[in-house]
């Protein structure tokens, strides 16, 4: 089983324009060098990103952190019970691409959202 619609992460910085579907930046910060009359996401998310306090403990160490912060992450996700829900319903209704500005994009919270996002979803199918 699979869920209904792809789930994506992109890089602000790349070519992300061109992909179907919503397109949400969910990282609490405004990426660096973009101006905010050139990024136009149908949503800035900040509330689902992972908490001040972990981020910034995770950026001391993130090779040796990496682990550890997935735990956490998934932690403040399920106390966020409606932010999630509404960002599943979006992944409902058609594609859905993830936007960072984060340079390591295979050990950030993006691809821990995404993932969290598509269990659930498979969960329902």
């Amino acid at each position: 089983m699979s869920a209904p619609f792809p789930v994506e992460v992109a890089r602000v910085y790349g070519d992300w324009r061109g992909r179907p579907g919503a397109h949400l930046f969910v990282d609490r910060l405004w990426p660096r060098g973009v101006a905010k009359a050139g990024f136009h996401p149908d949503a800035w998310l900040r509330d689902i990103a992972p908490s001040a306090g972990l981020r910034q403990w995770y950026h001391a160490d993130i090779e040796g952190r990496w682990p550890e912060f997935r735990t956490r992450y998934l932690v403040e996700l399920d106390a966020m019970p409606n932010v999630v829900a509404d960002v599943l319903a979006l992944c409902r209704k058609g594609p859905v691409t993830l936007l960072t500005a984060t340079h390591d994009v295979e050990r950030s919270a993006t691809v821990v959202l995404r993932d969290h996002l598509l269990e659930r979803l498979e969960g329902e199918a």
